[in-house]
């Protein structure tokens, strides 16, 4: 059985040559498994989003390979890759549009890569799908297909884009710190509903947060990167046992330094 995903050796850096040069990416080194949902933990600038944008291709890599499913995507363009990958970002307000009604948010997700656009207006059929999908959502949703998105809570927003970015059964669904923005109790809320996404539609995903307590609780696998690579990777067993203190001793061991990123300390 191949991985769902494969990324061998990838290499970023950004404003090269200039005072500004940053390396983002040094040598990571990641596959997945089919149904892997993998949590991404490390400070600031330790390469996590980065690496997320690497495999969406918001910027092409300078060297190394990205492989889904046998798919060689390294060379391929952001539009093309859309068709493999579902995404939801830290910003509620990013995933979904909000002058537009629930209803029509999701027929958006649910034609993507087809040709026609939303002039032919929505069926009966696919009415019915939307109120069953959001009706697992339990937020009473599926009674206000018709209410425009601009108008709902953060949290019910980022539930909707979790269902849009899952309805065509993505290769690789990507979650960038999507509770980092929401209250303690929806951002619980929205990583239970994102477990059930997950494990219904037998997903394969990664999660960046900042909270360690988030990264043992939800997934099989755990990694922490530090300064553009992958350091630790665990899974199953060890993952289930791990305690927040191993995580912060696993990173001073490596980085030789304290976990300088209060954010996490305190989540």
């Amino acid at each position: 059985m191949g991985y769902m995903l494969e990324i061998q050796d990838v290499h970023k850096t950004f404003n090269a040559g200039t005072i500004n040069e940053k390396v983002a990416l040094n040598g990571v080194n990641l596959n997945l498994n089919p149904g892997d949902f993998v949590t991404i933990i490390g400070g600031n600038g330790a390469g996590k989003s980065t690496t997320l944008n690497a495999i969406a291709g918001v910027w092409s890599i300078d060297a190394g390979k990205i492989v889904i499913d046998g798919v060689d995507i390294t060379k391929l363009s952001e539009h093309k890759r859309a068709a493999f990958l579902g995404r939801v970002f830290q910003d509620p307000m990013t995933g979904t549009a909000a002058t537009m009604s629930i209803e029509e948010n999701m027929a958006i997700a649910a034609r993507r890569g087809q040709r026609r656009g939303l002039g032919w207006g929505i069926t009966k059929k696919e009415r019915e799908s939307f109120k069953e999908s959001l009706k697992t959502l339990d937020l009473g949703l599926e009674d206000r297909l018709s209410s425009k998105v601009g108008l709902l809570s953060g949290g019910q927003r980022q539930a909707i884009t979790l269902l849009m970015a899952s309805l065509k059964k993505p290769k690789l669904l990507l979650l960038d710190e999507h509770t980092a923005a929401l209250d303690p109790k929806t951002a619980a809320k929205v990583l239970a509903l994102s477990d059930k996404i997950i494990s219904d539609h037998n997903l394969t995903a990664m999660m960046v947060t900042h909270n360690m307590k988030d990264a043992i609780l939800h997934g099989n696998r755990l990694i922490m990167m530090h300064e553009g690579r992958v350091i630790y990777d665990v899974s199953g067993e060890e993952k289930k046992q791990l305690q927040v203190a191993d995580l912060l001793k696993k990173f001073e061991e490596v980085s030789g330094g304290e976990f300088a990123n209060d954010r996490m300390m305190l989540a």
